[in-house]
């Protein structure tokens, strides 16, 4: 059972994987932020969690080892998704694999820092 989140006086985030089936229940939470994995679209969170609650995520750690076009492609996708909507934090959809070489999250942040202006 999910239970509310008590607020702190900061912004309070929510953070799972594979909760998609719980939406409704996370909705309802005490959270500002909530954290979707890459299963998730950013489009169903919106649509479920409502306009009022900023969301984190949501690209498979995986991707940061594709070759950069593949990549690209996908942050190039989530962006489109976002559409620069207020409450998005581009983010991974949970932690970074150990593997990830640190020039290709360096690449990525620049990238996404480029493409939205921020």
């Amino acid at each position: 059972m999910i239970r509310d989140v008590p607020q702190h006086g900061g912004p309070v985030i929510y953070f799972s994987t594979g909760t998609g089936a719980l939406l409704d229940q996370i909705a309802g939470l005490c959270s500002d932020v909530v954290s979707i994995d890459w299963r998730l679209s950013l489009d169903r969170a919106w649509r479920e969690l409502g306009d009022d609650k900023a969301i984190q995520g949501n690209l498979d750690p995986v991707m940061l080892l594709a070759d950069w076009p593949a990549l690209r492609d996908r942050v190039d996708e989530i962006l489109a998704q976002a559409a620069g909507r207020p409450g998005h934090i581009f983010n991974l959809g949970h932690g970074i694999l150990p593997q990830t070489p640190v020039e290709t999250v360096r690449r990525l942040a620049d990238y996404v820092h480029e493409k939205t202006g921020r």
